[in-house]
Order: structure tokens, then C-alpha cells, then sequence
């Protein structure tokens, strides 16, 4: 009666794993888990060259956390994947956090013109969301629950309502970059900085 044999294969140590690049595919995924997204439009682009024709993708894209902060950005790419990689990006870089009273609505009427779309938010005592179009697609990824608005041009520019509904918020908001518990904007004065203790000694 014959034994098995076995053999085993030898080890071989490569050392610890490199850590993911900043910025990277899956390192960025990994950071942007707190906040929704909603694309508001995508299009083909189509450029004529001397070779042919060339075609990307133009991404339009919201995001907020519901909380308050929103944003709304742009990407263009040769696949959808990259264009909305892109439009996440720039959506994070332009976000702003707006100041909610205690029903969750904004203090005062506000509103803005971007190129040809003008908007109009103001607050409606509790008859929670009477807004349209891209206006809804902002106010509730930001976590607003009581307010009204209108698009009061003619324009049909999606991107165009969304970046003008944005600016009028900026009246009851301020600049948020993730990852820092800072906002910069001069309205911004509650925030207390440290200041380190002297340690210089004086020579009499």
C-alpha cells in the first residue's frame, strides 16, 4: 500500500501591498459613499476631423448628502464611465452647504440668473416641495423639505436652471470642500481655530 505524496508550493514573500494613488478610481469611489447622485443629462458629441468623426459623452450630474450640501458638475469623456467620473469630481469641487432653518427650508426669498435661466426660491409655510424640473432634483438631494420655486425665463437648459438654482442658494449657504470640517466663506465666523500657546521667553 502506496502513501499519497503531497507537495507544496513554495512561498514567496513580495512585502506589504502598495497603498491606491490618490485621486484614483477606487480610492475616490471609496470617499464619495456619503453623498447621492443623480445624473440630470447625458449627451453624445460628435466632432468632425480630418480622420473622421470623433465621439464623446457629455455628463451633467447633482450630488448632495441630504444634509445640506449640494453641488451640481460637469465631465466630458470618451466613455460614459469617465464623463461621470468627471462630472462627480467637478459636482464635489463646486458643492455648497446651505443654512436650514427649523422646518428645513431657507431663511428668505432668493434668486439668480445663469446666461439665459433665471430662478426664484422663497420659503411656503409648510406646504413642503412645490418646485419643477431640475429645481426638485436639487432642493431634495440638499435635504430641503418646505420651500417653493419657479423657472421665470423661457430657457429649457437643464444644466443652465440647475447651475442658476445653485447660485441663488449660495445667499443661504457657503463654500464646502469634503473632507474638511472648514468652509470658506466669509460668512462662515463660528468657527473657533486654535491658537498655539507662546513659547518664546523675553531676555531682561
Amino acid at each position: 500500500m502506496t502513501t499519497p505524496t503531497t507537495t507544496t508550493k513554495p512561498t514567496t514573500d513580495r512585502g506589504p501591498r502598495r497603498p491606491p494613488r490618490a485621486g484614483g478610481g477606487r480610492a475616490f469611489a471609496d470617499r464619495v459613499k456619503d453623498v447621492d447622485q443623480k445624473i440630470l443629462d447625458i449627451r453624445r458629441v460628435t466632432r468632425v476631423v480630418a480622420g473622421g468623426r470623433r465621439m464623446s459623452f457629455a455628463v451633467s450630474m447633482i450630488i448632495g448628502d441630504k444634509n445640506g450640501v449640494v453641488g451640481v458638475g460637469t465631465g466630458k469623456g470618451n466613455d460614459t464611465a469617465l464623463a461621470i467620473t468627471k462630472a462627480l469630481k467637478d459636482a464635489k469641487k463646486n458643492a455648497i452647504k446651505i443654512k436650514f432653518t427649523k422646518t428645513r427650508s431657507i431663511a428668505h426669498n432668493v434668486d439668480a440668473k445663469y446666461n439665459a435661466s433665471r430662478v426664484m426660491l422663497f420659503p411656503n409655510g409648510g406646504k413642503g416641495l412645490v418646485v419643477g424640473a431640475a429645481l426638485r432634483d436639487i432642493v431634495t438631494l440638499a435635504g430641503i423639505k418646505d420651500i417653493s420655486g419657479k423657472v421665470v425665463s423661457g430657457s429649457k437648459n437643464k444644466l443652465n436652471t440647475a447651475r442658476a438654482c445653485i447660485k441663488a442658494l449660495e445667499a443661504v449657504g457657503t463654500k464646502y470642500i469634503f473632507g474638511s470640517a472648514v468652509a470658506l466663506s466669509a460668512q462662515v465666523g463660528k468657527v473657533e481655530v486654535p491658537v498655539a500657546e507662546s513659547t518664546e521667553t523675553t531676555k531682561e
